[in-house]
């Protein structure tokens, strides 16, 4: 049985989580973290099911498992709070920089604990990742466009700089095309340029295009159901203790 600290309870990646660890005969709730106004704002009934707290001051349980899904304002304060009070801990929240992973593996190393940090809970979005790192080696131009619903507060997402990352480390050459700053040249994440679009009717999706001579490749995924991210968060779940210090990716655990 592995039990779990919900941070992020009451968003709605937060409560998709908390019907997964309802269905799963081998997964508990211990307790939730949320924000006091999302509390003040739950359905009835809901009080009861796992004790639920609205600052790290107050939090009194104990479980194997932290997973946060909150925003990047607190996400990093709740990471040092889990690995230093004897939490494992499976990161979904995007938007932390590489110093406050840094920080986080030294912490996990420290105090005998794992920490998985997962850009995307989807398989596909990491097909997605894996395949674009294979495509690099011998397309370097390439160029990502991401789109996600309109509450998500971190622009590029993380999937899209991971996925940058892939690329650029896939790489066997410089592309020879010369990027301006303009703005509608996008962001730029290592170098790739980053195009990302926040509009409604879209949870989340990603396209990689690469371009050669007289050819280009273009790679997709959608995303149109948070139930698409269940099966990585109860993968995440049941093996982060299998991890050192701290990993990056679903793929550390498939």
């Amino acid at each position: 049985m592995k039990t779990v600290f919900l941070a992020g309870a009451q968003g709605k990646m937060g409560r998709s989580i908390e019907k997964l660890i309802e269905d799963q005969a081998d997964f508990s709730l211990a307790g939730r973290l949320t924000t006091k106004r999302a509390l003040d704002q739950q359905p009835d009934g809901q009080e009861d099911a796992a004790p639920i707290f609205t600052n790290l001051a107050d939090i009194n349980v104990s479980a194997d498992v932290w997973v946060d899904v909150t925003d990047p304002a607190v996400a990093f304060e709740n990471g040092q709070y889990a690995l230093t009070h004897g939490f494992d801990l499976v990161m979904g929240t995007s938007g932390l920089q590489a110093d406050d992973f840094e920080k986080l593996r030294a912490l996990a190393l420290e105090n005998d604990q794992s920490a998985l940090v997962v850009p995307n809970f989807s398989i596909t979005a990491v097909l997605l990742m894996q395949f674009a790192g294979q495509a690099a080696k011998y397309l370097p131009a390439a160029e990502i466009i991401e789109a996600h619903h309109e509450d998500k507060v971190d622009a590029p997402s993380g999937t899209a700089k991971a996925t940058a990352d892939l690329i650029v480390a896939a790489r066997q050459e410089e592309p020879a095309i010369p990027h301006s700053n303009a703005l509608a040249r996008g962001d730029q994440s290592q170098g790739v340029p980053v195009h990302a679009m926040r509009l409604p009717g879209i949870l989340a999706e990603e396209t990689v295009v690469f371009g050669s001579d007289g050819e280009t490749l273009t790679i997709k995924q959608s995303t149109n159901n948070r139930s698409s991210f269940m099966t990585g968060v109860a993968r995440s779940i049941r093996k982060v203790d299998e991890i050192d210090g701290l990993e990056i990716g679903l793929d550390k655990i498939l």
